[in-house]
């Protein structure tokens, strides 16, 4: 397989397997293995032999998102971004963050996962061996009258699926800058926020008769067993037991 000089960055992450896998105009020993990560800035070319089944995730990322990040979040012109290639590296917090973005998209958590892929890429610009940024200080968090936005459009669409992006442009930010700038005014990030606001909208609604799994859809939960995870996790109960109690 050949890469040549795609638009975008790639980041990939072996997920499983990966020793039938070797980059042909790299080091002759450099293989695949669980955990290890790439990456390949825009422009770049490689050519790769594969000869084994093995697992793993791509992140694309368009150069202009990348360079909007770089800039907002370093307050650094952003033509000033430069992107390392890598080939088969240990970087074991990108590869936990991608890791957390492939799990959420499986289980339907959008939200998460796009939090978890902007968290990916800052990890990237400020690990030492890429970059070693040291990201500017975040004061005050969003204006007054974004929060009132961005939380009345939560409680409005919490039974439908809610995107960073579609948050972030309220206050027209990038996806991590209105994440960062979310958690300084509230505490926590906004899939947190979002999990909690589900979770008490189902108590209110499990003090009738609605079957659960009408409830958890209501509730933007992908499906009945996704609601009970969560709201045991937010009351340390299952919604059936938090039924019986009422």
């Amino acid at each position: 397989m050949s890469y040549e000089r795609p638009d975008g960055h790639t980041f990939s992450l072996y997920l499983s397997g990966g020793a039938g896998t070797r980059r042909l105009d790299g080091g002759p020993d450099a293989r695949g293995r669980p955990g290890v990560l790439c990456i390949m800035p825009q422009g770049h070319s490689s050519e790769w032999e594969i000869t084994d089944f093995f697992e793993f995730v791509h992140l694309y990322v368009p150069d202009d998102q990348m360079r909007r990040m770089f800039a907002e979040t370093f307050d650094r012109d952003a033509r000033l971004m430069a992107l390392a290639e890598v080939t088969f590296a240990d970087a074991p917090a990108l590869a936990r963050r991608l890791r957390q973005m492939t799990e959420a998209m499986l289980a339907g958590g959008h939200l998460l996962a796009e939090e978890a892929m902007t968290q990916a890429i800052h990890d990237l610009f400020v690990d030492p061996r890429y970059g070693g940024m040291r990201a500017r200080a975040i004061s005050g968090g969003l204006a007054p009258h974004v929060r009132r936005r961005t939380l009345d459009y939560i409680e409005a669409h919490l039974g439908e699926t809610i995107r960073l992006q579609d948050l972030a442009d309220i206050g027209q930010l990038s996806a991590f800058h209105f994440q960062r700038m979310f958690r300084a005014s509230f505490g926590v990030s906004p899939h947190g926020w979002v999990a909690h606001r589900r979770v008490e909208r189902a108590k209110s609604m499990l003090s009738g008769r609605e079957p659960i799994a009408q409830i958890a859809s209501a509730c933007g939960f992908s499906s009945q067993s996704h609601m009970t995870r969560a709201f045991k996790s937010g009351s340390g109960v299952t919604p059936s037991a938090y039924r019986q109690r009422q």
